[in-house]
């Protein structure tokens, strides 16, 4: 690890004047934002990030890390630790699929440590993005090249790529934000903004290094996920190869509102196999006004997995974006009907 410069922001105003040259979620940013710090530093040891000056913000924990529920919906302080907000009664109850994307994630002492604005940020485990030695990473170096594309690429994205980068988003609670359509609160230089979250990740738009929309010196204050039928009547489905601390290689979160056997309102979200986290459009009209069989099901996964496309090891994950879409779909349907209306 290289020498950095430490300082710790004692409320939100400082930690926007400090951390101001953040950039948009660009490796080689010299200024980089300290939360849990389970992705930093990390990426801080295998010298792939080398920040000039690492801005801590746990002093904002105390007013940025409260669970408040309301008839409106959710809102989640982004310092909230993963484990907090996956053990809260009425989070399991009224989100269950956001207590579960929580609970399959990480370890227990990460769970125990992350917070929920970190988490959404965390970084590829691309291997080529890791590892310097490799020249040719378009994330790490602008212009280089992706050496995933004829490489080593079984875990690798097959949604949402292009030849600039084929790195998959790791993350399992951002893929539930989705299916839930939640929002985000930042607060910046020029100000404090709400943005639909769909809105944050971008896409690699040969432009890989830039990661997000956030501008410079932002910091994510809050989440806000609203009350509706579907939150109540939601799973997360995760396919990895070993059973515990292990990224998905397929994810599906779905979020599903019935009146009988007809679905009246379905949202889809994708993770292990997109560029960004994803949501699948395309199958929840497919679905919308219709029953939910085995039969639509499938469609949907094949809707779902519309363009995809696989660079060799990772071929695979077309078809298994498929059944995990499927069997998330008929696992939502089976769950009891919620208790109250949202």
């Amino acid at each position: 690890m290289r020498p950095f410069s430490y300082a710790r922001a004692p409320d939100l105003s400082q930690a926007v004047r400090l951390g101001q040259h953040t950039g948009q979620g660009q490796t080689d940013a010299p200024v980089q934002f300290l939360a849990g710090g389970t992705t930093l530093y990390d990426l801080m040891k295998l010298d792939v990030m080398v920040p000039e000056h690492v801005i801590d913000l746990t002093p904002l924990r105390g007013g940025h890390a409260s669970i408040t529920p309301s008839a409106d919906g959710l809102r989640l302080g982004a310092f909230a630790r993963m484990a907090q907000v996956a053990a809260h009664p009425v989070v399991r109850a009224d989100y269950p699929v956001l207590a579960e994307s929580l609970q399959l994630a990480a370890s227990a002492q990460i769970r125990n440590m992350a917070t929920l604005g970190g988490n959404v940020l965390q970084r590829t485990r691309c291997t080529y993005f890791r590892d310097p030695s490799w020249a040719a990473c378009n994330k790490r170096n602008p212009g280089s090249g992706c050496a995933a594309v004829d490489g080593f690429n079984r875990n690798h994205a097959v949604l949402g790529t292009n030849a600039s980068c084929i790195a998959q988003y790791p993350g399992d609670w951002a893929v539930a934000l989705m299916a839930l359509e939640a929002e985000i609160d930042l607060v910046g230089p020029l100000g404090a903004r709400h943005l639909p979250f769909a809105s944050l990740h971008r896409s690699a738009d040969k432009q890989p290094h830039l990661e997000t929309n956030l501008r410079p010196g932002e910091v994510i204050t809050a989440f806000f996920i609203p009350a509706t039928a579907y939150a109540q009547r939601s799973v997360y489905v995760k396919v990895r190869d070993r059973a515990s601390y292990e990224f998905a290689i397929a994810s599906a979160a779905v979020a599903l509102e019935m009146d009988g056997d007809i679905v009246r309102q379905v949202r889809i979200g994708l993770g292990g196999m997109a560029y960004r986290p994803w949501r699948a459009h395309n199958a929840e009209t497919m679905l919308t006004g219709k029953p939910l069989t085995d039969a639509a099901a499938e469609a949907a996964g094949q809707a779902a997995m519309e363009g995809a496309v696989g660079r060799g090891q990772n071929d695979y994950k077309i078809a298994l974006g498929r059944q995990t879409i499927m069997r998330a779909l008929m696992q939502a349907k089976a769950m009891p009907a919620p208790s109250r209306k949202a």
